[in-house]
């Protein structure tokens, strides 16, 4: 029990300490910053985010109806809520396993094709993210080392993962668990390597992450910044591709300090880019809560119980296996 509580409790304490040392530094900056600031810019940047969660709802659906699911876009966004919900509560991503959990309540879909929708579409963004980091760099000066290696990981990673899944058909196993590998990578083949997939799937991804840009965009417009494009661009990457190592949840404090020491690049003020980073994800975050929220409500009383089932999977060391 203590095992599960700190499991939870120390990365939630981590990302808060984060946060707080952000604000606490520049704490008598902030109050001046905020009430020189465009509240309508936060309208629209709710606005702008709550279109790319419809798209990110459409692209899922794709991934689902190319693995034999149909399902309505207000399902699969639904379905995303609900585990990016859980994700921002609690680390280590077991979110995710919530969405397999619901799809198989929903769809009827086996375990494996659940983590395979999840593959494809973690896939497609961690891609595009670091391909668009890839051109942002370019016109950016004085990028700091670690900057180029957190970008090129996961270029040189998808490029490997798509090279095996090419090749896929030349490997076979009677062994049980490399089995059960090789039939959801065969899944994430089938849903994701055809050219009709690569180019719905590429493109929706390029318009999700320029929309979760431009709701970086509208909050620096709040705070009549006037920065460049490359390095909110760079910023968004950065933020998101460290969130993407699960050691807070939600990616909480990660996020906000890498998109501070971007916009530091450029001589932002560190009162203003430390707000501009904090009220960016507090957005995304809270868009994403209140969807998570009517989402459950959406699915029925289920959904509490399979979040249950979902968190003691994991922490029994995932003891269930795929049928």
């Amino acid at each position: 029990m203590y095992r599960k509580i700190s499991a939870v409790v120390i990365p939630t304490i981590f990302a808060i300490g984060i946060i707080a040392y952000m604000l606490f530094r520049v704490w008598d900056e902030l109050f001046i910053a905020l009430e020189n600031s465009i509240p309508s810019y936060l309208v629209l940047g709710v606005v702008i985010c709550l279109f790319a969660w419809g798209l990110r709802g459409w692209r899922y659906r794709t991934i689902l109806k190319s693995l034999d699911y149909p399902m309505s876009i207000t399902a699969s966004t639904a379905c995303i809520f609900v585990s990016q919900t859980v994700n921002l509560i609690i680390p280590a991503r077991l979110g995710d396993l919530v969405r397999v959990f619901i799809l198989k309540h929903e769809q009827n879909t086996t375990y494996s094709e659940g983590v395979s929708s999840l593959v494809v579409e973690r896939i497609f963004d961690l891609f595009t993210v670091a391909l668009l980091g890839a051109v942002a760099v370019f016109f950016v000066l004085n990028v700091p080392p670690w900057f180029y290696t957190v970008i090129l990981v996961p270029i040189i990673g998808g490029l490997i993962f798509f090279i095996v899944l090419l090749f896929l058909g030349n490997f076979s196993s009677e062994n049980k668990y490399v089995l059960i590998l090789l039939t959801m990578l065969h899944e994430v083949k089938r849903a994701s390597l055809s050219v009709k997939a690569i180019l719905i799937l590429g493109w929706s991804s390029i318009v999700i992450w320029l929309l979760d840009i431009l709701v970086c965009a509208a909050v620096i417009m709040m705070f009549h910044q006037q920065i460049p494009w490359a390095i909110i661009v760079l910023a968004i990457v950065i933020g998101n591709l460290v969130k993407a190592v699960p050691l807070t949840p939600g990616g909480i404090g990660g996020y906000e300090l890498s998109l501070a020491i971007t916009f530091g690049l450029v001589g932002v003020d560190a009162a203003i880019a430390t707000l501009i980073a904090v009220i960016d994800h507090l957005i995304k975050n809270l868009v994403t809560l209140v969807g998570g929220i009517v989402s459950i409500y959406y699915f029925g009383d289920w959904v509490i119980p399979s979040i249950r089932s979902a968190l003691n999977t994991k922490s029994d060391g995932g003891k269930d296996s795929d049928h």
